[in-house]
């Protein structure tokens, strides 16, 4: 990804990744049935029908870019239109009625249309705009824990996703944590600290995850590592780099 994006739109591919396993622009048109009972799950972060998470996303495509959802969708954009409509169950109903089972797999005409979708920059713009909430609280973390860079703002934002936030008393410990530490280069004081953060909010998840949590946290802090077995290289692949996100 080009490093001239804004970083909240980096952040969100990055993590989009994670919770995809698909690298940009891939992530942000990945498609899942209702293996999960949430009838579609779509983009980085999986917004659903279920939850009532997606349908505000697609609406708003409708409202600003309802030529280019035509061109998109075709022929299917008007039941896709009629659907957002609807009451939750008949949506859930309607995702269902697209999917094979077993397996959940959504038919290949509506896959490759939201596959296409998610690779326009109008829909990546309109998915950034959703995600600003997280963004909005990775950076107050950034302050309140005195982080500069723009990896710890993807290593925040993460955290605002995936772990709900960081809570109180893990940013107390972290607080002590830091205040021990030896002062010394700016860039190195800020990656042993976001090695820190990432070790305390693995050690806050449950035992299941906590593993997966920390091997994910710890790939952001160091800005490369191998998760659910694909390679991730922050600076090649997202443009993060230890850069003050305030400048981005």
């Amino acid at each position: 990804m080009d490093s001239e994006q804004p970083l909240n739109l980096r952040c969100l591919a990055l993590t989009g990744t994670f919770e995809t396993g698909c690298l940009p622009p891939a992530c942000f048109g990945a498609l899942a049935g209702d293996f999960d009972g949430q009838g579609l799950s779509y983009s980085a972060l999986q917004w659903n029908l279920g939850q009532g998470t997606l349908q505000p996303l697609l609406l708003e495509m409708n409202e600003k870019h309802r030529d280019l959802m035509t061109t998109i969708f075709g022929t299917s954009h008007g039941p896709l239109s009629t659907m957002l409509e609807l009451a939750r169950p008949a949506q859930l109903a309607w995702a269902r009625s697209l999917q094979q089972s077993p397996g959940h797999k959504v038919a290949g005409a509506w896959t490759t249309a939201f596959r296409t979708l998610g690779a326009t920059l109008e829909f990546q713009n309109i998915a950034t705009h959703h995600a600003a909430a997280y963004y909005g609280g990775a950076l107050d973390l950034c302050r309140k824990l005195g982080l500069r860079s723009q990896r710890a703002a993807a290593l925040l934002f993460d955290i605002s996703v995936q772990n709900g936030g960081i809570p109180m008393w893990v940013m107390a410990t972290l607080q002590r944590d830091f205040s021990a530490m030896p002062h010394g280069d700016v860039d190195v004081v800020e990656v042993a600290r976001m090695h820190c953060v990432a070790d305390r909010i693995a050690d806050s998840a449950a035992p299941r995850w906590r593993e997966d949590v920390r091997t994910r946290k710890m790939a952001i802090a160091g800005g490369i590592g191998i998760v659910h077995g694909l390679h991730y290289d922050l600076e090649a692949q997202f443009g993060i780099t230890l850069a003050p996100w305030q400048a981005a």
